[in-house]
């Protein structure tokens, strides 16, 4: 792990520009944009604190940090909901990569992503989810891929491809192995796919004959690695979003005057705010012990880890955010106000990479 004064510095300076620079106005318009993210906002990141090179070896253009420093960023992005190419690129593509064991195509593809110039997307899921959610300790029956290779060559459709509508390389999980693709390849479509978050964008990707390059063979191993970092972000991102939430409800409850006083001085939503702060805090103990075994082997106590902060962080969120709906009254459903986004993110991520198979307890 990270030294921890380490990581609160860069929370409060990745939190600083995101202040400055990700207002919600910003945030509006990045939803509308082309890319549904607010590439300028991307550019300050990478350029003034470095953050696609956090996780990406030195010998690759990158700051050599450990996985939980890349993670401090998601979980503060998550407080904004913005969605640039961190998570899809920065985390699970740079990671993709390095699971492959190519060290030519690290080479290749790294450096651009660490400098932020570049950006990648994994396609890994196919219509009925993504290919790595597992039931215990044993893989989804079926194949699980949307795509699949004859002779280096792709054919079919991947879903849920996160950053997939602006990525410059994609890489393609299929049952027999990761494959590297241009997207500007001929026979490459993409199309956004309608969700219920605006604020992340997801897209289907279509390979018809499309070339490609094999990076690895052993799917599987692919697969279970971006799992796991995949579980992992999204618990800390959910930390971050529902802790925004939280003090989102405090603040309104001391300026929402009721019978001449503020809302908040009364004991009954005193004890809910309690509760909400109880649901983030037990959130943000369970991401960070997945977060803490990221770079350590793959042990049962190790695997029911990542998979309690994958239930709980997406059930604390769900109850966090509906409290904030809740209290903030009929302003939380209008367009104007943030709730009703952090209301579908909620819910969104809750789907978003699948879920552990339930229950979490293992047989003695």
């Amino acid at each position: 792990m990270t030294d921890t004064a380490e990581l609160q510095d860069l929370a409060s300076t990745v939190r600083a520009v995101l202040t400055k620079h990700g207002d919600r106005d910003a945030l509006r318009r990045a939803v509308d944009s082309e890319f549904g993210y607010d590439q300028r906002l991307w550019q300050l990141l990478c350029e003034q604190v470095g953050v696609a090179a956090l996780a990406i070896p030195e010998e690759y253009g990158g700051i050599g940090a450990e996985l939980d420093t890349a993670l401090v960023v998601v979980e503060e992005l998550g407080r904004t909901l913005h969605n640039p190419p961190m998570l899809g690129s920065a985390v699970l593509g740079a990671q993709a990569v390095l699971a492959s064991g190519d060290r030519a195509a690290a080479q290749r593809l790294l450096p651009g992503v660490a400098e932020g110039t570049t950006t990648l997307a994994v396609c890994w899921a196919d219509e009925n989810g993504w290919a790595t959610v597992r039931s215990g300790a044993s893989p989804r029956g079926g194949s699980g891929y949307g795509v699949r290779s004859d002779d280096d060559t792709l054919t079919g459709t991947a879903h849920y491809v996160l950053d997939g509508g602006g990525a410059d390389t994609l890489l393609v999980v299929t049952a027999d192995g990761l494959f590297e693709v241009d997207a500007a390849a001929p026979g490459v479509t993409r199309a956004v796919t309608p969700t219920m978050d605006p604020t992340r964008r997801l897209s289907a990707v279509t390979f018809d004959g499309v070339a490609a390059s094999r990076l690895s063979a052993d799917a599987a191993g692919v697969t279970a690695r971006l799992r796991d970092i995949a579980w992992a972000a999204l618990a800390a991102e959910q930390v971050g979003a529902a802790e925004q939430c939280l003090d989102m409800t405090v603040e309104y409850s001391k300026s929402r005057v009721q019978f001449g006083r503020p809302i908040g001085s009364f004991q009954a939503l005193k004890h809910r705010m309690a509760d909400m702060y109880v649901l983030v805090e037990s959130a943000r103990s369970a991401a960070y012990a997945a977060i803490a075994n990221l770079d350590r082997p793959v042990t049962a106590e190790t695997a029911l880890d990542l998979e309690s902060a994958r239930i709980h962080c997406s059930q604390a969120f769900r109850s966090v955010v509906s409290e904030t709906v809740q209290m903030h009254g009929g302003i939380a459903i209008t367009w104007e106000h943030d709730a009703h986004l952090y209301f579908k993110r909620a819910h969104a991520d809750a789907e978003l990479f699948g879920m552990p198979g339930r229950p979490l307890a293992r047989p003695a």
